[in-house]
Parts: C-alpha cells; sequence; structure tokens
C-alpha cells in the first residue's frame, strides 16, 4: 500500500515490541522498519539502468518472506548496536530489535498482497506475484483512522497502558475494514460472474478490484481470444449486474509479444494490457490494465501507462504523465461511486 500506510502499521510495529521500554522512538524505529522494503525503488536504480528492470524490481526479493527474516536479524543488530550506548547500555536487548524490525518488515508485503500491484512474497524462490486485489492501494478508510489511534499514542507515557491499548485499536479496526473489504471482494466476483454470463461473454480468465481510494465502485476485466471486456459496479448500483461493457481489442502487430522485454512488462502486468499507436506512428503507449480510471466518455485511460522505446536491443519505457485531477476525475468517481 501507500508510504503513510506502511509508516502507521510499521509505527504500530515498534510500540508492540519496544513501546514499554523506549516510548516514543518505538514508533519511529518501527516506522523505518516499515519504510524499509520499498527502499528497493532507490536501489533498483543502483543495480540496473533499463527502466523495465528498475520498475520490476519494486516488490520483489525486498518485499519477500526470505527478505524479513534475514533483514530482522541485520537490521536488529546495527540499530541494537547504535542504540546500546551511554545511558542506555542494556536498557534493550538485540532481541528486542529483532522482533522490531522482523515485525515491521514483515508486515509490509503481507499488507501489499492485499492489493491489485502484486508482490514477489516467495522470492528468490519464485517471481509469482501475490495479489488478492481486494483494496486499492490508497484507501483511507484503512489508513485514517489507524493513524489516528496512533496519534493519540504519542501523548501517553511509555508506562501508561493506555498506549497499548491505542495500538490495538488501531490494529483492530484497520483489519476489521481489511474483512470488509474481502467480504466486498466476494460479493463482487458473483456480481461480476453473473455480469459477463448475461452479457454472454465467454471469457478465458477475469479479475476485479477496488477503484482508487474506495472499496465502494469497482470494474471487472474478462479477457477472451480476441479482446478485454470492462465494466464498472458500485455496491450503491441498483442493478444486480454491471450491464455497460467497454470493449479495447488485443493488438499483437505493433510489438512482438516474445520481445523478453514485452514480456516482462506484461508478467509485470499480470498480462492484463494492450498497446496502441498514437496519431504519431513512432509513438507507442503500453497501457496497464490493472489500474484504469472511469472517465466522462466511459472510455479507458491507463492510470500506469508508458511510451515504449527502443534503446539499442532492449525497450525502454517513458511515462506519458497523462494523469491531471483538475480534469474531472474525482467528480466523476464520486458521482459513479453513489450508484445508478
Amino acid at each position: 500500500m501507500d508510504s503513510l500506510t506502511q509508516i502507521v502499521l510499521g509505527a504500530a510495529c515498534g510500540e508492540i515490541a519496544l513501546g514499554k521500554k523506549i516510548g516514543n522512538k518505538a514508533l519511529l524505529f518501527g516506522a523505518i522498519g516499515g519504510t524499509i522494503p520499498d527502499l528497493d525503488v532507490f536501489i533498483g536504480k543502483l543495480f540496473y539502468s533499463n527502466s523495465i528492470d528498475i520498475m520490476t524490481f519494486h516488490r520483489g526479493f525486498m518485499h519477500s518472506l526470505t527478505f524479513a527474516f534475514v533483514g530482522a536479524f541485520i537490521f536488529g543488530f546495527v540499530f541494537f548496536k547504535l542504540y546500546n550506548s551511554g545511558k542506555r547500555i542494556d536498557t534493550t536487548t538485540k532481541k528486542d530489535w529483532t522482533l522490531l524490525f522482523f515485525l515491521s518488515i514483515f508486515t509490509h508485503p503481507i499488507l501489499d498482497c492485499f492489493t491489485p500491484y502484486g508482490t514477489q512474497l516467495f522470492a528468490p524462490f519464485s517471481d509469482y506475484r501475490v495479489a488478492f486485489n481486494n483494496i486499492s492501494v490508497v484507501d483511507p478508510l484503512y489508513t485514517l483512522p489507524f493513524l489516528t489511534c496512533m496519534i493519540v499514542v504519542l501523548f501517553f507515557k511509555r508506562t501508561n497502558t493506555k498506549r497499548l491499548k491505542w495500538t490495538k485499536a488501531g490494529i483492530y479496526i484497520s483489519s476489521a475494514y481489511m474483512l470488509f473489504t474481502i467480504g466486498n471482494k466476494i460479493y463482487i466476483d458473483a456480481v461480476f460472474k453473473k455480469s459477463f454470463k448475461k452479457a454472454n461473454i465467454s471469457y478465458l480468465r477475469y479479475r476485479t478490484q477496488p477503484t482508487i481510494l474506495n472499496n465502494f465502485l469497482w470494474y471487472g476485466i474478462a479477457e477472451t481470444n480476441t479482446n478485454y471486456k470492462i465494466a464498472y459496479y458500485s455496491i450503491f448500483d441498483t442493478k444486480n449486474t454491471a450491464d455497460t461493457f467497454i470493449t479495447i481489442a488485443k493488438d499483437t502487430t505493433i510489438l512482438n509479444p516474445k520481445n523478453a522485454d514485452l514480456k516482462r512488462l506484461a508478467w509485470f502486468s499480470d498480462q492484463y494490457y494492450f498497446i496502441e499507436r498514437q496519431k504519431n506512428p513512432t509513438k507507442i503507449i503500453y497501457n496497464d490494465l490493472r489500474y484504469v480510471m472511469l472517465t466522462k466518455q466511459d472510455s479507458v485511460r491507463a492510470v500506469m501507462n508508458f511510451e515504449i522505446k527502443k534503446n539499442g536491443s532492449r525497450l525502454e519505457t517513458k511515462p506519458t504523465n497523462n494523469f491531471n485531477p483538475s480534469d474531472g476525475f474525482f467528480s466523476t468517481l464520486w458521482n459513479r461511486i453513489k450508484g445508478i
């Protein structure tokens, strides 16, 4: 999920592990631990020069269970050595710090698995991207109550038992909301299966996921042999099926689907993508269909889309930056959430 959410969750882990011993500093170090896996965004740039390699490095090994175990011992040892000096000698143990970093690093990829992005939880043994697709990468209803509880914790002394109570409250509330999103996902899957059947769409596979910033408006994508069918459905809709479908034709003639870099991008998108050539015939756009925006014209605009260019024997991606919040996207989203 987004960085703020991971910081809040990491801070809660820090409080559980070391709050009684070091107070608010535990929240700080927990937040640091919760941020560590996402440093792969920057570390990828150190290892790779190709934009596709850099992008697909994110949510890789540093988001794996293996890294959580290894990282806990490494960072636990380092921070224990740095902290255990002067007046602070013997106030904490190496076990305390190992637990803090294990909880904060381990929970980061687990939480990410619930989003549509995909997390290589089992790297380096498998490159399978775990994605349960039940919550948006950014969802204020998950984050804000949790954040509020952790802010309250800051105002109590480390020996006050209310610190742990407020921390648990944040965890319980966010977890309850997560269970709601899972239940919502099960319901939405049933709605789209019924919708595809009603529309006589014979699909190879499909996926559903919530739109950005909420868990009320969802969209489903059905893949057929020749195209993709996309529809939106709000839990506040008066009908029990999605009736309006947008068709996107597959085109494998623009770029060779066997190209290694294109195959890497397709893997990154869980094979849900389409390529289009712009009016300028040399401009080729790759659209990731896992992230599409609702538009006033009921057309499809992918949030994640890239201009593809050749760089020697490799392909490179360049963000198009075509998302403009002032173009009415949020008002359109809000109106559609309210149902039709």
